[in-house]
């Protein structure tokens, strides 16, 4: 498995509510030396309310948040084409992580399995 991440949104959430498979993998990532977390704009967009969201700050600064570029919205239009689904979050997820070469931290794998493989591809998913 890759050393790169991308985090989707239930990860985002994951580290606000302070969850604890979430916790580890991310401080290991971290102490490791791995490098920076990958986190889709439209992913700190969706899990962002406003308020302290303590966790989501705290794990952001060891992240690299990412913009979208007109390529990735392509691919993500045709991964939900594809796939069935209008979820374009989850397939900015999943083009950015295989672009990348990367794995996801996900709280929700069946949907992006499907989505890459829409695309051809398959993913290492890593559940929290």
């Amino acid at each position: 498995m890759t050393t790169s991440v991308v985090y989707d949104t239930g990860a985002l959430l994951a580290a606000e509510r302070r969850d604890l498979r979430f916790g580890r993998v991310h401080t290991r990532r971290v102490g490791a030396g791995h490098p920076a977390a990958i986190v889709p704009v439209v992913v700190l967009a969706q899990a962002w309310r406003g308020g302290p969201q303590h966790g989501i700050v705290q794990v952001l600064k060891d992240c690299d948040v990412v913009a979208d570029t007109a390529d990735v919205g392509r691919a993500a239009g045709l991964a939900c084409a594809r796939a069935g689904t209008s979820d374009v979050v989850d397939a900015i997820v999943v083009v950015t992580a295989l672009a990348s070469e990367a794995a996801v931290v996900t709280s929700d794998p069946d949907d992006l399995r499907k989505l890459a493989a829409a695309l051809g591809r398959r993913l290492d998913l890593l559940v929290v």
